[in-house]
Formats: structure tokens, sequence, C-alpha cells
């Protein structure tokens, strides 16, 4: 079946699915992507650049453990660094798949279909990575269970008052059910994968889908309980993406840190994590509906909807902004106003207002329906919104601390080169991970594809 072209008119936009296909041909399409299409050399490429990063990112690791976190840019004043600027960053990437899978589906909202599978596995593999950051900042990260309240006849037990056990439940938490939220979908879509995998004669891919299926006949009671616990686990997933940012952003509003203590903290870090999310949901499916042909699944309304929402946040991060400054003059602080005007014109100014040039000024672009509509620019607002992001995150963590209360105290934060490696080098992983899952699992749903099939058919009779 021939595609429509990259570059239709917006007028001819058409929704969520474009007309001419059916059931079988979806199935055909979107299974075909893992069971029968060959090997290509932009996938072979990127996956084994990336997975020389990853081997990089656990060599560096390696080295951690064995020298000590005095390999990074750390020291008194700025004991935080890139690590938890990391942190937060991941765990900020990783809120979107939650948000369109969980709560766009409690709001029926059709355009999700598309983009939920891999938004999801994002999540996973993002918060994954941001888990990662918090124990090997420890020190000695290989008694990160001391955090976990597990019995101990010692009675030694973690300190509740402490953000980073905080920080263990909410993101744990965040994990599993996320984890199972994305399982559970994927049952009906391991099932047809299994089923074509037999017809194939592989009977490797036949075994593994079929183990992970648990037994999936499609039958009605099977469909009922799929349904009941696919809403049940939505409704848990949805609080959470309120909650574990909110939990992440008072590691930070706990203390009495200038820049750090702010009641807007929690409502400011998630929207800032929905904003990165939704850059990071394009950066991804741009590139997925380009290389594997996937325009009449996600379409130029999945792009426009993602960039609405990327705007939207986008002018709650803002008002984030105006409010920390407006706080820090009214409030009569003269610590936090240093800190402010520190931010504007000391050695970190050029961050900030590159942070505010990608974050505030850029991405007002997308008021324009061209823009909204043009593939390429949306893609490199994206890529822009993510480094903002990041920014951001360095910004709150070290500007905040590298200018203690006393000027005998104060101190820069040089970023080494092993910084710079477990970055890029989560990164790599990231990327590599991805590149695993659109191989060897559907990264769009079959299932909730053949729905929009029968839905529109129905419309049309």
């Amino acid at each position: 079946m021939e595609h429509a072209s990259e570059q239709a008119p917006v007028s001819k936009d058409i929704g969520v699915l474009r007309a001419g296909w059916g059931y079988a041909s979806v199935s055909d399409k979107i299974a075909g992507l893992v069971l029968t299409r060959p090997v290509r050399w932009p996938w072979l490429t990127a996956f084994l650049f990336t997975f020389a990063g990853t081997l990089v990112f656990f060599g560096a690791t390696a080295w951690l453990f064995t020298k000590g976190i005095g390999i990074w840019g750390v020291d008194i004043p700025v004991a935080w660094g890139f690590a938890i600027g990391n942190f937060v960053w991941w765990i900020g990437i990783g809120h979107a798949g939650t948000f369109i899978s969980a709560f766009l589906l409690l709001l029926r909202q059709k355009w999700r279909t598309s983009i939920n599978r891999f938004a999801e596995a994002m999540t996973l593999f993002a918060a994954g990575i941001a888990g990662l950051f918090p124990i090997l900042h420890l020190g000695r990260p290989w008694f990160f269970y001391w955090l976990i309240p597990y019995p101990d006849v010692m009675n030694v037990w973690p300190q509740w008052r402490s953000p980073l056990v905080w920080d263990i439940f909410a993101i744990s938490t965040y994990l599993i059910v996320s984890l199972l939220f994305w399982y559970v979908g994927l049952i009906p879509d391991l099932a047809t994968l299994r089923d074509r995998a037999c017809a194939k004669g592989r009977r490797g891919a036949r075994f593994a889908y079929g183990l992970l299926a648990l037994g999936w006949r499609g039958e009605a009671r099977h469909w009922a309980r799929y349904e009941s616990a696919y809403l049940l686990l939505a409704g848990l997933a949805t609080p959470l993406v309120i909650s574990v940012h909110s939990v992440v952003s008072l590691d930070f509003a706990i203390g009495n840190t200038p820049g750090y203590h702010s009641t807007i903290f929690p409502p400011y870090f998630v929207a800032g994590a929905l904003f990165s999310g939704f850059a990071m949901v394009l950066t991804l499916a741009i590139p997925l509906r380009h290389f594997f042909g996937l325009q009449d699944f996600i379409t130029q309304r999945h792009l426009a909807n993602a960039a609405k929402v990327m705007l939207a946040t986008c002018l709650i991060v803002i008002y984030g902004y105006a409010s920390e400054i407006f706080t820090a003059f009214y409030s009569g602080d003269e610590f936090e106003q240093y800190m402010t005007i520190n931010r504007w014109t000391g050695p970190y100014a050029p961050v900030y207002w590159a942070m505010i040039v990608c974050n505030v000024l850029l991405p007002q672009l997308l008021w324009s329906r061209r823009v909204r509509h043009n593939v390429v620019l949306l893609f490199i607002l994206s890529l822009i919104v993510n480094l903002g992001m990041w920014m951001e995150r360095f910004l709150i963590v070290v500007s905040s601390l590298h200018r203690d209360f006393m000027p005998s105290a104060w101190g820069m934060f040089y970023p080494t080169v092993w910084d710079w490696t477990h970055l890029l080098g989560s990164i790599a992983l990231f990327v590599w991970l991805f590149l695993l899952f659109i191989r060897f699992l559907p990264a769009i749903s079959i299932a909730e594809m053949r729905e929009l099939v029968h839905e529109s058919a129905e419309k049309k009779t």
C-alpha cells in the first residue's frame, strides 16, 4: 500500500489514521516491522554507535566505583553537580509516556493511540536511567539498599526525613506501575506476534512471544479482564505523573538554600517534566515515522497535538520563571535577590540566557500553525527544548550552590571529562534501549489501531 507523502498539504490532514487501512493491513504493517523487516544500515549503524556509547558509560561507571566521585567536578560548596541535574532531567523526560498513556486514555483522546506504546517504553528507559544517578552519587553505591526499609535485626532504619528515601519510594513506584501498564497493553500484540511467528515457522520467536502473551486467545473474557486491568492501571498511573516529580522537587524545596527553598517547585517541576517529555516524544516520533514508513499512523495531527501540549507547558514553565524572580524581590530576602542577579550576570549567566532562548523564546514559534505542521522545524525545536531543559536543571543545581552565604565559601563547578562521559553515555544507553525495543516489540499498538479502523468503519456506515 502506498503511503501519503511526508510533505502533504496542511489542508489535507486526515486525523489519527489515514484512510484505506483495514484490520489485516494494520496488523501486517506493524507486525512486519518486527518479524519480517530486514536489518537495514540506518538501524544497524545507530545500534552499533549507541552500543559503543553504552559500553563507555558502563566503563566510566566502573571507574567511578574504583576511584570515587572525586573524578567528577563536584566539590564544596557545589556538592551536587551533573549527576543530580541528569537525574532530574531524565525523570522529567519519563513523564510524557505516562501522561499520554494513562491521562489521555482516561480522557478518551484517540490521538494517543499511535504514540502511546513507544512513549511508554521511553518512560521506562528514562526513569530507569534517572534512578542510576542518585545511586552513583552516593559515594558508596553498593550500599544503596540502606535506603530501603527492609527488616533489620540491628534496628538501623532509613532517615525518613531524607529526600533520598522519598526518591526511592517515588521512582520505584513509578517504575513498577509504568512497567505493568506497558506490559498489560502489550499482551494482545504479543499474541499476534506469536501467531504470526508460528505461521512463518519461527519457533524461537513463537516460544518467546507465546511465553510473554500469557495464553492470550482473544476470548471475550480475556478482553473484559484486559480492559478492566488497563483502566485500573491507568487510574493508578495518572496521579503518579504529578506525585513523582513533585517528590523530586522536594529534594530541593525542603532546604533553606537560596534558589531551592520555593513553594512553586512542585507544579513548576511537573510542567517542566511534561515540557521536556513531549519534546522527547517528538524527537523519537519524527525519525520513527520517517525511517519505518509510519506516516499513515503517526500523522500530522499527532505531531501538532504534541506541539500544542509543549506550548501549553512552556507557558507554565515561563510562569514558574517569573514567579521565582518576583518572589525573590518581593520577599525582601537579600540572599534570594543576590542569587537571582547572579544567575543573570554571574559566571553562569551564558547558560541562563541560553536556557531562556531555548525554553522561553523559541517555543513561541509553536503558536504558528505552519510551524506545528512542519516536521523538520518540530524536530529541531524538540532538540532545542531538550537542551534548554537540561540547562535549566544544571542551573537549579549548580548556580544555587556555588555562591554560599559567606564569600569565603564561594567556589566554581567545572565539569570533568567523566561528568560529560556519564551524561553522553546515558543518552547513548537510552537510544540503544529504544532501538532494541523497536526491533523486537511493536512500536505502535496493533490492537488499539484495529479499534481505530473499526470506529472509522462505523462512522462511514
